[in-house]
């Protein structure tokens, strides 16, 4: 059996850059969101290496996707969310749920293809 395409360790084929196919990276190399599970943050430390693997919904590139490697030793922790932090987050999430044609703040976030909440795009704001 042939080694996977995507698998590179030593970087020859990737400009220098570490490179695993999809579940054979290192344990003490982590992706951002395994980070984040982790309660940590990649921080200052470049990148060490990448994952690459072959996706339908990668259109581009020849159908791969790619996420980048942090070793976890240097990871730092994720912040407090300060109250300045939880004010802003709240605004962008209501900026979110609120429809730009009628300006009333629905319970979901607007469908970004609609553009507008389901009630303006069923036109049912002019029956009311």
């Amino acid at each position: 059996m042939s080694a996977p395409r995507h698998l590179d360790p030593s970087g020859e084929r990737h400009g220098g850059m570490p490179t695993w196919a999809w579940g054979t990276a290192p344990d003490h190399l982590a992706t951002r969101d395994q980070l984040r599970r982790m309660g940590l943050r990649p921080g200052r430390q470049p990148v060490a290496g990448q994952l690459r693997w072959n996706s339908s919904k990668a259109c581009r590139d020849g159908g791969v996707r790619e996420a980048y490697l942090y070793r976890i030793d240097l990871a730092e922790p994720i912040g407090p969310l300060t109250p300045g932090r939880a004010r802003g987050l709240e605004a962008a999430m209501r900026a979110r749920r609120t429809c730009p044609t009628c300006r009333i703040e629905r319970p979901y976030v607007i469908s970004t293809r609609l553009g507008e909440c389901t009630t303006c795009a069923d036109g049912l704001t002019a029956a009311a």
